[in-house]
């Protein structure tokens, strides 16, 4: 979905033109001044459904803070209300947001009663919201469309540390928004570091290969950071070899075969222990992720 783009830079010039306090700003949204702070300094992003609260608070138009490129899908209408999915629940009056998150994710049309309370709620025309769901579905048709590419794309093991990365990204962070920008990866290695070593240029220059070597924290960092072992970057032929096979199946569970794929070998002898330690690991994150992104 085109989110709106939080511009931690911007954020805090108005709130300091505004002489508006962190804590004024975290006490009107309900959130720690922690958080405030780590929104300013890049250490995390406010959730998408905060940000018209963040405006309001920064006394700023919410698009002209937290401009969005392109129009919107359902997500991105139920987001500009300030509404998390679960508390859609109340809006359409069932048990739960099932069918508020099967439309976002495009695999069902809503029904005509729920347009009504939504686009109500959303403060937008049903028609208005009937265009938003059409861009959710054709989305999920454009996300699986990539994923079968990714999935053809593994037609040998990564062999540079560019590959590696860029491909480990794309099976830890499913779903149509994708992994995240290379400065939130930068800022989550350095916290998992517990320093200040991988820039955003640093780490966009390891992902595209502009440079092959990393400082040796670095790695073992960003292996804790995706939720894998450190072993899939070793530059061993064989290693490499047995890592492709794992992501094989990675790409087998994010067209639903989790479950088939779990704690099994490949290849006449099977995996060895440690590799099929490994694609456990890599399966059972995916897996979590999924679930996350479904909720």
């Amino acid at each position: 979905m085109p989110a709106r783009h939080f511009d931690r830079h911007r954020a805090r010039a108005v709130r300091r033109a505004a002489e508006i306090k962190q804590s004024d700003v975290a006490a009107e949204l309900g959130v720690s001044n922690t958080a405030v702070a780590n929104w300013e300094s890049g250490q995390s992003s406010p959730d998408p459904e905060k940000l018209p609260a963040l405006a309001t608070a920064l006394k700023s138009p919410l698009d002209d803070l937290f401009p969005r490129t392109g129009l919107p899908d359902l997500a991105d209408l139920r987001c500009d209300a300030g509404l998390y999915q679960k508390e859609t629940a109340d809006v359409i009056g069932t048990k739960s947001a099932g069918p508020v998150a099967g439309a976002e994710r495009g695999e069902r049309r809503l029904k005509d009663r729920y347009v009504e309370a939504l686009a109500a709620r959303y403060g937008v025309s049903e028609e208005e919201l009937r265009r938003a769901e059409d861009r959710s579905i054709a989305a999920a048709g454009e996300a699986g469309a990539r994923r079968g590419a990714e999935a053809s794309a593994l037609s040998r093991p990564p062999g540079s540390l560019a590959e590696k990365i860029t491909l480990i990204l794309q099976c830890s962070y499913p779903g149509p928004q994708g992994p995240p920008l290379d400065a939130e990866m930068a800022a989550q290695v350095n916290a998992q570091m517990g320093a200040e070593i991988l820039t955003e240029d640093y780490f966009r220059d390891l992902r595209t290969g502009v440079t092959d070597t990393a400082l040796p924290a670095v790695l073992p960092a960003l292996a804790a950071v995706v939720g894998v072992s450190p072993l899939y970057f070793e530059s061993d032929e064989a290693v490499a070899a047995q890592v492709y096979e794992g992501l094989q199946l990675l790409a087998a569970a994010k067209q639903g075969a989790v479950g088939r794929v779990r704690a099994r070998g490949l290849g006449p002898g099977g995996l060895p222990p440690k590799m099929l330690a490994l694609v456990n690991e890599l399966v059972v994150e995916m897996a979590q992720k999924e679930a996350e992104a479904g909720q």
